[in-house]
């Protein structure tokens, strides 16, 4: 425990060395403030990403085609390759093992949506189920396209939230309400909501098979969906997902006869690999913060080491003293140990208090992409704080250590 003599005493060195002292403390709790806010905006990051993948599965995989670029077994290029149920249907039962959700999509194109006097242009995809989970959708009222939607070739749709605004301004639940797509109603079965806001939110949905039916899409398909079985780690999951995207694009390569090196004809976009991209560069922004800032923490840790030196050579004197008079090495050290303790732990308080305390008010305003709330977590702030005095405790020690074994002849005879 600290006697009330020893704090004055503390206290009178420290204002002896105010100039040095204020500046070690600056040094060190610049460095807690430095630190604590690069992490905070390294998890803004980390929260910011993690927020734009919750817009879809991140383990979702899109197909769709293009037209060919190349010669290959004696058929010219520039060949249109189109997706067909039978492409879908083959998929499915080959890789029916790894395949967690599933679904195929045609694009209704020219197609007008009316009601009553309104009339608006919004997408209109013919999809399977699976969809909504493909693409993370909730629903807000009624339900989402089934198996007996798909069965039936019945003519319901599926709006969104943002469409529900715009076109239903005067009605308070759409449902069982029709909607007129080229002159053809479809009832409202369901308003979902896309986590992906409003850019996801401009198109509206019908069973694939009426699509077809309805809009002359014959069996063709525009995009093939599929997510893989959840794996029990990042890197198994990105194994798989990359595995099965290749088997997909050979297949439909070889059953379209285009030429494997074709980079245009067959497309796959496997979105694990865009996490995996997001998801390395914000770790290693976050090694780079934790550099930044420990180096600036070990400057201050040095000024703590210097300030400590030069106070043990001012008061060599006085140590001098203190051993002829009997005291112990230890009682030396202690008396160093507690100068640097308190400097580092006034200093790492502050700049941990200064920190926190801005990342508190300003974190929940930040609305820039990719960064949302830059925040740190306490008990983590609070460790780095405790490391920081253990530093200080550290730098004073060697100057502690060299004040206690000074010989109390040479103490008193230095100038």
């Amino acid at each position: 425990m600290f006697d009330i003599d020893r704090w004055q005493e503390i206290f009178e060195t420290i204002r002896k060395n105010k100039v040095r002292t204020f500046l070690t403390g600056i040094s060190v709790a610049s460095g807690i403030f430095i630190l604590v806010i690069l992490l905070g905006f390294g998890q803004g990051m980390e929260n910011g990403i993690r927020k734009e993948f919750e817009a879809d599965a991140t383990n979702r995989i899109w197909v769709w085609t293009r037209i060919t670029t190349k010669e290959y077994k004696g058929l010219n290029p520039g060949r249109r390759i189109e997706l067909s149920n039978e492409d879908y249907a083959n998929l499915n039962a080959l890789y029916k093992d790894e395949i967690e959700y599933k679904s195929d999509l045609f694009r209704v194109r020219g197609a007008t949506i009316n009601y009553k006097e309104e009339s608006v242009s919004y997408g209109i995809h013919g999809i399977s189920p699976n969809y909504q989970q493909i693409e993370n959708q909730s629903m807000v009222l009624g339900r989402y396209i089934n198996y007996a939607d798909i069965k039936g070739k019945n003519k319901v749709i599926v709006i969104s939230s943002k469409i529900k605004e715009e076109l239903f301004k005067n009605v308070d639940n759409p449902l069982n309400e029709f909607v007129q797509l080229s002159g053809i109603n479809f009832k409202i079965i369901g308003v979902y909501s896309d986590a992906g806001g409003d850019r996801e939110e401009d198109r509206v949905f019908i069973p694939i098979s009426t699509a077809q039916s309805i809009f002359n899409g014959a069996n063709k398909l525009a995009n093939l969906g599929f997510t893989v079985q959840p794996e029990e780690n990042f890197d198994k999951a990105l194994e798989a997902s990359n595995k099965f995207a290749n088997n997909v694009k050979t297949y439909l390569q070889q059953q379209h006869i285009v030429s494997p090196d074709d980079t245009s004809a067959v497309n796959v976009h496997n979105a694990i690999n865009e996490a995996k991209r997001y998801y390395t560069l914000t770790n290693n922004i976050a090694a780079f913060f934790w550099f930044v800032g420990i180096c600036t923490i070990i400057a201050g840790v040095v000024g703590v080491s210097n300030i400590m030196l030069i106070i043990v050579r001012e008061r060599t004197k006085e140590i001098g003293i203190r051993k002829a008079l009997g005291a112990k090495p230890w009682s030396i050290i202690g008396m160093i140990l507690q100068e640097s303790i308190f400097v580092t732990g006034v200093s790492g308080f502050a700049g941990l208090i200064l920190s926190m305390g801005l990342l508190e008010i300003v974190g929940p305003h930040i609305e820039v992409d990719y960064v949302l709330n830059p925040s740190v977590n306490f008990s983590m702030a609070i460790t780095m704080v405790i490391v920081l005095i253990i530093a200080g405790a550290l730098a004073g020690f060697i100057p502690a250590w060299k004040a206690a074994h000074i010989q109390p002849v040479k103490a008193l005879s230095h100038e």
